[in-house]
């Protein structure tokens, strides 16, 4: 199952209370105060790992904790602070902050490291509040608590091309003939109920990210079908491959169907770099090609055209920055 939207709990930890200690040695009858400070709290943080691909873990587990840090001790010894806690994200997770909605990180580098909730500072022990007036301050401090939130974790997908195009156009199988991903493929509409990732090869050290994602109707900038969860994936893409089914009658209005909704969720959508390809060309049905602009035909069943799409696709996005 792909996860792409959960809610978390955070607490980091606390620190540890500072020492109410003096010394106690042998002929030593007025030692001095020797009360040691408490350990600081473990922070949290989120840590981009490639090799996780979803928000699926967060499912099971929605609380974290970070370790408390422990008092402090006689003979000025500080307590032990608590360890930090890693949480592991895949590239593309935006963290909002639960109540607000603001936008604290958007995670997209391998190894990217966000701290979320800091630890809580140990209090000081009685030694650090000896003076010359005061040579046994029974004086010491409680550690301050650790940060406390709720927040919104959301993944948008990251890939050089995005497949789009309305339901039962071909993307899956296009996906799977080009690439080692394997989506579920069956001859009805809506068979691609969540995004897949597959890589790609154009030729000799030269691979692309491609995301199938699943398909576009009308309506769908209003939520409709699977609306927002969809076109939000989209944003991360550089290339938007444009998929249209050719055995239908309204291929034409295909083209203007998917660009009005990309409009209506996010304008700059339309600006991205795009290739339009005719899907299922094997079936040989008559195209008004007067009506329908577009750049290449294939089949994905045949294998005619994948070869010269895919370096297509290669050579635009050589051409764009990095």
């Amino acid at each position: 199952m792909f996860i792409d939207q959960v809610k978390i709990y955070l607490k980091a930890g606390d620190g540890g209370a500072g020492a109410l200690s003096f010394r106690r040695e042998k002929f030593v009858p007025k030692g001095g105060p020797d009360g040691g400070d408490g350990g600081h709290g473990g922070c949290i943080y989120f840590r981009v790992d490639p090799s996780v691909h979803t928000l699926m873990d967060f499912r099971y587990r929605q609380h974290f904790k970070g370790q408390s840090g422990r008092h402090g001790l006689g003979s000025n010894k500080t307590g032990r602070s608590g360890e930090d806690l890693y949480i592991p994200v895949p590239p593309g997770t935006i963290v909002k902050q639960l109540d607000s909605g603001k936008i604290l990180a958007d995670l997209v580098d391998d190894g990217q490291i966000f701290l979320v909730a800091e630890g809580g500072r140990g209090g000081r022990g009685n030694a650090r509040f000896a003076t010359s007036t005061n040579r046994a301050p029974r004086k010491f401090e409680t550690g301050k608590p650790g940060d406390e939130l709720k927040v919104e974790l959301e993944l948008k997908l990251i890939a050089d091309v995005g497949l789009v195009g309305l339901p039962n156009a071909g993307k899956s199988t296009l996906l799977s003939r080009v690439s080692n991903a394997r989506p579920k493929i069956a001859d009805y509409p809506f068979t691609t109920l969540e995004p897949y990732l597959g890589i790609v090869s154009a030729g000799e050290y030269r691979s692309f990210v491609m995301a199938d994602l699943p398909g576009l109707i009308e309506g769908a900038h209003q939520g409709k079908g699977l609306g927002h969860r969809f076109l939000k994936h989209i944003e991360r893409t550089r290339i938007l491959l444009f998929l249209i089914d050719s055995s239908i009658p309204e291929t034409a209005d295909a083209v203007q169907t998917l660009e009005d909704e990309l409009a209506q969720f996010n304008s700059d959508l339309l600006r991205r770099p795009r290739v339009v390809a005719l899907s299922k060309s094997d079936l040989k049905v008559d195209i008004d090609s007067e009506k329908l602009d577009y750049d290449c035909k294939i089949s994905s069943v045949t294998g005619e055209g994948i070869t010269e799409l895919i370096n297509d696709l290669w050579n635009k996005l050589q051409e764009l920055p990095e």
